[in-house]
């Protein structure tokens, strides 16, 4: 195995998918002790592997307004670094291009029509069903590294800790006592379960277990967390807060209740028991957080229903009648609040 001493690893897009990627990354450290590791990928993902002590700098990337000029200054710096090995665990054109860019010997990425030829070691996925983790791991086992780390982390400064009890504190939560929180939005519609459960659900978090509630979601997501912050008194609404905030903010949950969405990984990714609720999408593959990959002690659950049509990766359920959005409606309140109280 080369002994390689300027490493490059790229997720392009997506906040999960950045923070599944944390167990590869101390793997490369622990594999290559000696190297400088890099990361590139989407900005406001990125800032979350911010104080990662396995890595030597991570190089954002805005996707949202690229210029000219950016785009430039990037290619510049990655020709610039002279890594020797660049791992892409997203190979899409983008980041095929950027890869070569880099002019690094080793170049690992999907063997995809097209772009595949930008690489100089293509993987094949071998068809096995695997977790979104495993199935990156197979970009590094191809360079006959052994993967030595299952477990998603992202590291909080003591600052940010120190925020996120003020904020509480200012939002009426004393330092004794928990709360959970409850991610009620997601990107896809088919994705989030009823309102009105999350709704009744944070009511019984609070009556029977005496925890707080704070919802949590993103800028588009205020619709759905006004409705059921009408709902649930007492409830506090953080939504839009930057990611990192986030982080530290369920850092201090005592739980977490979350649709398939970002927040779910970054809750886990702080170490707050956490419960994914699952429609379309594998939890299989997206939750990778179970006793099967924690271990027996693992605090955090996967709740899925079954349905003849899962999984059906439909960002909007097709289904008509009483079969539209079956696999959510199956999903009960007491469902949900029998594993809170598991996990709490």
């Amino acid at each position: 195995m080369t002994n390689y001493k300027r490493i490059l690893l790229t997720r392009l897009k997506f906040i999960g998918d950045v923070v599944l990627t944390t167990p590869l990354i101390r793997t490369l450290h622990d594999t290559f002790p000696e190297a400088e590791i890099s990361y590139l990928g989407e900005k406001h993902a990125v800032s979350l592997l911010e104080h990662n002590p396995f890595l030597s700098e991570i190089i954002p990337v805005d996707l949202s307004h690229p210029t000219i000029a950016s785009q430039v200054s990037l290619f510049s710096h990655l020709h610039s670094r002279k890594f020797d090995c660049v791992i892409d665990l997203f190979s899409n054109p983008r980041s095929a291009i950027l890869s070569f860019a880099t002019r690094a010997s080793t170049r690992v990425g999907a063997d995809r029509r097209g772009r595949g030829r930008l690489y100089t070691v293509r993987i094949t996925d071998d068809g096995r069903p695997k977790s979104a983790i495993e199935f990156h791991y197979q970009s590094l086992r191809a360079l006959g590294i052994v993967p030595r780390s299952f477990t998603t982390e992202l590291f909080l400064t003591d600052a940010e800790r120190e925020w996120a009890e003020a904020y509480c504190v200012s939002h009426g939560i004393a330092p004794s006592r928990r709360f959970i929180a409850l991610q009620c939005g997601a990107t896809w519609p088919a994705k989030i379960w009823d309102r009105d459960r999350f709704a009744e659900l944070g009511n019984r978090c609070a009556k029977e277990l005496g925890m707080a509630v704070v919802l949590t979601g993103g800028p588009n997501d205020r619709e759905i967390v006004s409705h059921v912050h009408g709902r649930v008194p007492g409830s506090i609404e953080a939504v839009g807060l930057p990611l990192r905030r986030l982080a530290a903010l369920l850092g201090r949950a005592g739980a977490m209740v979350s649709n398939d969405c970002g927040a779910m990984h970054i809750s886990v990714g702080v170490g707050t028991p956490t419960i994914g609720i699952f429609g379309p999408g594998e939890d299989n593959i997206w939750f990778p957080y179970t006793k099967k990959q924690y271990g027996e002690d693992s605090p955090h659950r996967a709740l899925r229903m079954h349905v003849p049509c899962h999984p059906c990766h439909l960002d909007l359920c097709t289904r008509t009648g009483e079969g539209f959005m079956e696999c959510m409606r199956l999903l009960s309140v007491d469902d949900v609040f029998h594993a809170v109280k598991e996990i709490v």
